[in-house]
């Protein structure tokens, strides 16, 4: 197949998404031939790219053209709005190009249209999915919300790092993050947004310093996604006020970028990866998946759907949302069973095969070639 892979954002931009449509587009090239669109300042050594200035009206008729030039037998748009600068325009591309075009939803979430859009938002999200010849979800929510649809398959994401992890020691690692082999170290990795739920992470950290307990935790990684970064700011303003407000600047410390290697060996120099979603679990979160890819101890919330692939103390340890007493909980509990913590490493590890790049290819492959005419 001649496949065209659509993204609003891809590497060197950070994002989810862009690094989800590399993985994809290196997997797919393996048997098919694969071409991407992105924005103007992508790039990739092992994908052949064009790029666009933006995602309005504008971006019609290189879109047209791109389609046009290499004739495709699908178009496959890595669809989350913010990917697209909140366009309403991305929504109406299968009217717009021959082949079908196939959307992959990250997310469901709603474009900003215009003050007072009220149900219109919800809408044009249905329509680009009810007008796609075909939808692939990534997670169990989105999947439920969208039954029905006549071509629907479920395909998981996987882990956005797979560097080994960088040459040293675990105690190396552990001294860049200002922890010594006797502080217990919590991480987070990824983008600091509100749903993410770090005041909650905050407050439970400073109870149990309180209470005498020595930790310390980690950001890993950058605090914005350029595609979000103005509506997440106010947010990461509010965490950096309340770590000031709890006195936890010399219990807290922040990464910035870091390349995929040094990433991996932060995570596996933590003792447990806390991810306190408010949302809970779900396999649309590539800070879990990562995390799980590299066989870390995992602090999470419920899915608000029940997930096979996530159990309570097998692979992970799973807590109820919006609770800076579950969390301390949690995390007091796990400090004194350290074989609690090695279990659910080796069930974390084990979590890989749900989420393997090559299935994935695989799999997306086969749902393209079941809506080729």
């Amino acid at each position: 197949m001649k496949i065209g892979l659509i993204a609003g954002e891809f590497p060197p931009m950070p994002g989810g998404v862009g690094r989800y449509a590399e993985q994809l587009g290196e997997g797919l090239q393996q048997h098919h031939e694969v071409q991407v669109l992105s924005r103007h300042g992508c790039d990739s050594e092992a994908l052949p790219i064009s790029t666009i200035s933006g995602w309005g009206l504008q971006s019609y008729a290189p879109i047209q053209e791109w389609v046009n030039r290499h004739q495709f037998d699908a178009v496959n748009l890595q669809f989350q709005t913010a990917a697209y600068d909140m366009s309403p325009f991305v929504h109406f591309l299968p009217s717009i190009i021959d082949p079908p075009l196939i959307t992959s939803f990250h997310d469901l979430r709603h474009p900003y249209l215009f003050p007072k859009a009220g149900r219109l938002r919800s809408w044009i999200v249905r329509r680009l999915a009810r007008a796609s010849a075909g939808v692939i979800t990534t997670n169990q929510e989105d999947h439920q919300q969208l039954q029905g649809l006549p071509h629907l398959r479920l395909i998981p994401i996987g882990s956005g790092i797979l560097s080994a992890p960088a040459g040293g020691s675990r105690s190396h690692w552990r001294a860049q993050l200002g922890a010594d082999d006797s502080t217990f170290l919590l991480a987070h990795f990824g983008f600091i947004k509100a749903i993410k739920g770090i005041d909650y992470l905050l407050d439970a950290l400073a109870e149990l310093r309180g209470q005498g307990w020595r930790l310390r935790l980690a950001f890993i990684g950058e605090r914005s996604n350029r595609s979000d970064g103005d509506r997440d700011m106010p947010y990461l303003r509010q965490v950096e006020t309340r770590i000031r407000q709890l006195a936890l600047d010399d219990a807290v410390h922040w990464t910035g970028f870091l390349p995929e290697a040094e990433v991996a060996a932060c995570l596996k120099a933590a003792d447990l990866i806390a991810l306190p979603f408010l949302d809970g679990a779900s396999y649309r979160r590539s800070s879990l998946i990562a995390a799980g890819h590299y066989g870390c101890a995992i602090l999470t919330t419920q899915p608000p759907i029940a997930t096979a692939a996530f159990q309570h103390k097998q692979n992970m340890w799973l807590i109820g949302s919006h609770s800076a007493a579950q969390i301390a909980e949690a995390v007091r509990h796990l400090m004194q069973h350290p074989q609690q913590l090695a279990a659910l490493r080796r069930g974390a590890a084990a979590l890989r095969q749900h989420f393997d790049w090559d299935a994935i290819a695989r799999d997306t492959a086969s749902f393209f070639e079941t809506l080729l005419p």
